[in-house]
C-alpha cells in the first residue's frame, strides 16, 4: 500500500559546472551551487561526461525539448567563466553537445536586464525549465533572493520555448521576443 505516495522515485538531471576560476568566489554561482551538492564541479575538461549537453553561447544549435533524452542520459554542463573571456574559453572544444540557450534576460544583480549574460544557475535553471523540470530548476535558483526574479522576467518565453519540438523552432519562437 502506497498511502497516496508516488510509487517512482523523482527523477532529477544531472548538473555539472566546468569551473575556470575567472570570477569572484564570493559572487560565483557554480561555486554555490557546488557547496549545496546540485552540481558537480570540475576543473577539466576530460572530467566529465562526454555525451553531456555543453551550454555554450557560441554554438549554432539552440537548446530546445528535443535535447530532454540527452540531458536525461547524460546530464547539463554549464562553463563558469567571465563574461570578459568568453571567446576564447569556448573556442576550447569541449567534448559534448553543444547547445546555445534561446534569448533570456539576465535577472542576476552582476548583469541585471542584459540579454544572454546569464549566471551559471541561470543558465542551468533555464534548460531545466524549457525540457520540463521546473521543479528543479526552482530548487536551483532558490539559494539566491534573486533567483525568482529570472524566471518572472523570463516566463513568458521559458514557456514558449519548452513547447517548441526542436532547435529551429526554439530559434524561431526567439525572434518573439527579440
Amino acid at each position: 500500500m502506497n498511502h497516496g505516495r508516488p510509487t517512482e522515485d523523482i527523477h532529477n538531471i544531472k548538473l555539472y559546472a566546468y569551473h575556470l576560476r575567472q570570477c569572484d568566489p564570493k559572487k560565483c554561482t557554480a561555486l554555490k551551487l557546488a557547496r549545496f551538492g546540485v552540481v558537480k564541479l570540475f576543473f577539466k575538461t576530460r572530467s566529465f561526461p562526454s555525451h553531456a549537453i555543453v551550454l555554450d553561447p557560441l554554438s549554432e544549435r539552440a537548446f530546445s525539448p528535443a535535447d530532454k533524452a540527452i540531458a536525461e542520459e547524460h546530464g547539463i554542463v554549464a562553463i563558469d567563466c567571465s563574461w570578459i573571456n568568453v571567446d576564447d574559453v569556448f573556442q576550447l572544444r569541449i567534448k559534448g553537445e553543444p547547445r546555445c540557450l534561446p534569448y533570456l534576460i539576465a535577472g542576476n544583480p552582476v548583469n541585471y536586464g542584459q540579454v544572454g549574460k546569464l549566471s551559471t544557475a541561470e543558465a542551468l535553471a533555464a534548460a531545466l525549465y524549457i525540457i520540463g523540470y521546473e521543479e528543479q530548476a526552482n530548487r536551483v535558483l532558490s539559494l539566491w533572493k534573486w533567483g525568482p526574479t529570472f524566471l518572472k522576467t523570463n516566463i513568458e518565453a521559458l514557456n514558449a520555448y519548452r513547447k517548441a519540438k526542436d532547435s529551429s523552432e526554439v530559434v524561431s519562437i526567439q525572434r518573439d521576443f527579440m
